[in-house]
């Protein structure tokens, strides 16, 4: 069972490593436009402390953190140049030994999209469903 354990925790941090990596490769002007907005989305999603499926609803709640995450990932990193990507997952690995990266500023550009979205909704069912009469 301790190997089993093991073996999540080190798939765990290869994840974080490769979505590092996708960041990184955003940022990067070689990398084609279609695949940095595809990196960028899947990054925020990844990031993001909102899930599409909130992790509070059985099973179903860590679906996209099984599923959805790495098929964004997988599918990142088949768009992005695979020396550019080399290049990043060496970055990566050398950042992620130091510790956790922080950029508040994209976590605070994340939430601020959250929130808009949020407001968006509400915003349209108050309009949708308390119309007037």
């Amino acid at each position: 069972m301790s190997h089993l354990i093991e073996t999540w925790k080190q798939r765990a941090t290869e994840l974080k490593i490769e979505v590092y990596a996708i960041y990184l490769a955003y940022k990067d002007p070689r990398v084609p436009l279609p695949a940095r907005i595809f990196a960028v989305c899947v990054v925020g999603y990844a990031f993001s402390p909102i899930d599409l499926i909130p992790d509070f609803i059985p099973i179903l709640g860590y679906l996209d953190d099984l599923i959805l995450i790495p098929l964004g990932v997988a599918l990142a990193i088949k768009m992005i140049p695979s020396s550019v990507l080399a290049e990043c997952r060496t970055q990566a690995r050398q950042v992620m030994k130091q510790g956790k990266p922080v950029n508040r500023i994209a976590a605070a550009i994340i939430v601020a999209i959250w929130l808009g979205l949020a407001l968006w909704a509400i915003l349209f069912f108050i309009k949708l469903f308390g119309g007037e009469k």
